[in-house]
């Protein structure tokens, strides 16, 4: 089969496609023929070699896919050959005490497939192979790319907003990277619980694009000062809710637009993960931050109902062959999609 495959850590140039063996599945795995798959900023991490962690190589990256079962483990139950579906991408072993309590992002073997799991074993193929227990239904509704687009984005956001932040209607909530695939998924979930967005982006065009999936305010982060403008649409009380994920370049004036009693949660890191805190904020305006990754199956699905309902909606920047997955990382790297990039085999 084809993929896009690294064997070495560098830039967007060392992504070759080419040919490499088709994945057989294990006696609880699936195969899927890809049909799509999305393209996330785990993909640069792994490619660009994210220290402190260990990646196999050669390496297949993507963590989203949408795809129709080819082959399947001969003891799986829940997946017949022929059905469509997209992956869950969250691995763990499902016995032990935290996966058990539907909290498998705490598991000793945690991983997020296609990142941290290899080699060659990830969405950026023809073909790829998934544990029984991450075969998800692929919603009706979506095309193949749509489909592709949505589970990891859809799953982050929801496991920061509705289970760790908590966020509550009529609160204030601050999305930064509005543009990105997480952020444009964020958007929709805040309005969705019935809360007061304010979307931060680059552009002015990323802004007006925000606007359209609900924003109520947006912010553009290269023209206006975004603690002030925070401060201007709240009145001068400041956000209930920070959503975070850029880092470094961010991560002051996130602790600056927050409400007295506010909560920040983050997921990442893209801009560089030492970031400076006036503790003299933290404790006198007892903020709460709270880390985040990844989420349960149990929030996917429940995330996947209301896509379902037509109640979130993925968001495609545009269709790459996966023969140009290195031209993908480098429109991801400049920042110039909004929403979501998916490969084509």
């Amino acid at each position: 089969m084809k993929a896009s495959v690294f064997h070495q850590h560098g830039g967007p140039e060392v992504l070759k496609y080419e040919d490499v063996p088709e994945p057989k599945p294990g006696s609880r795995d699936v195969v899927i023929q890809v049909k799509a798959a999305g393209c996330n900023y785990n993909d640069l991490w792994a490619r660009q070699g994210l220290p402190g962690m260990k990646f196999d190589l050669p390496h297949i990256s993507g963590s989203d896919a949408a795809g129709v079962v080819k082959e399947i483990g001969s003891e799986v139950t829940s997946v017949k050959v022929g059905q469509e579906v997209v992956v869950h991408p969250a691995i763990s072993c499902r016995i032990c005490e935290a996966c058990t309590r539907g909290q498998e992002y705490f598991c000793r073997y945690f991983k997020i497939w296609g990142f941290q799991t290899g080699p060659l074993d990830g969405a950026h193929a023809e073909y790829a192979r998934i544990p029984e227990a991450n075969a998800v239904p692929k919603p009706a509704r979506l095309s193949w790319e749509e489909a592709a687009s949505i589970p990891l984005v859809l799953l982050t956001a929801w496991h920061m907003l509705v289970t760790r932040a908590r966020l509550l209607p009529g609160e204030d909530v601050l999305v930064w990277g509005a543009g990105s695939g997480i952020g444009s998924i964020a958007i929709q979930i805040g309005k969705l619980i019935g809360a007061r967005v304010i979307a931060v982006a680059g552009t002015d065009a990323k802004c007006e694009k925000a606007k359209a999936l609900g924003a109520d305010h947006v912010i553009n982060h290269a023209s206006q000062d975004v603690v002030g403008e925070v401060r201007k649409i709240t009145n001068k009380k400041g956000v209930d809710v920070v959503f975070e994920h850029v880092g470094q370049a961010t991560w002051e004036r996130s602790i600056a637009t927050m409400n007295w009693g506010g909560r920040l949660v983050i997921c990442g890191n893209t801009t560089g993960f030492e970031a400076k805190t006036d503790l003299r904020f933290l404790f006198n305006k007892q903020l709460s931050l709270l880390g985040s990754h990844q989420g349960s199956k149990a929030e996917l699905l429940e995330g996947l109902r209301l896509v379902e309902a037509g109640k979130i909606k993925p968001v495609v920047d545009r269709v790459i062959p996966l023969k140009d997955a290195a031209e993908a990382q480098r429109l991801m790297e400049s920042r110039a999609q909004f929403g979501k990039l998916v490969l084509v085999p």
